[in-house]
């Protein structure tokens, strides 16, 4: 079986939308803002919103991949959309448990990805998948920068 990780997203029957998944993995938060920035180029997302949607997938994969306990084989999936002036970024795992904010300390390396999330994010939330175990967490930002 061929290799499609380093494939080029096929090729789009809507284009205000497009979904990847990928391995359970920590490499696979490097592949998802690849993806993303490739897709928003070709959206001509403008390029602050860009690095602020890749630094919040980063984020979101960052705690899919952490924290997210799933059954073997389960795959994160990655989904972007654009519509009514705003782009939506969600990330979707095999895990029911919601994400929980925590207070992290000046010393502390690690614990601050939601608070980072809520900084940036227009909006942030949770929600069940649609079709399976799991759950979906979504930011959204305006398509245009916030001046």
């Amino acid at each position: 079986m061929p290799d499609r990780s380093s494939a080029r997203p096929p090729a789009l029957t809507d284009p205000t939308e497009a979904n990847w998944r990928l391995p359970h993995s920590p490499r696979s938060a490097g592949r998802a803002r690849a993806l993303l920035r490739t897709q928003l180029a070709e959206w001509e997302i403008d390029p602050q919103v860009t690095d602020i949607a890749e630094l919040l997938l980063s984020e979101l994969m960052s705690n899919a991949v952490r924290h997210a306990r799933r059954p073997f084989g389960r795959q994160i999936g990655v989904r972007v959309a654009r519509y009514g002036g705003r782009l939506r970024v969600e990330v979707a795992d095999a895990n029911d448990a919601r994400p929980r904010p925590k207070a992290a300390g000046a010393d502390d390396e690690q614990g601050r990805g939601l608070a980072i999330v809520d900084a940036l994010a227009d909006r942030w939330g949770c929600c069940p998948r649609p079709h399976g175990i799991g759950k979906a967490v979504w930011v959204e930002l305006p398509l245009r920068p916030v001046v």
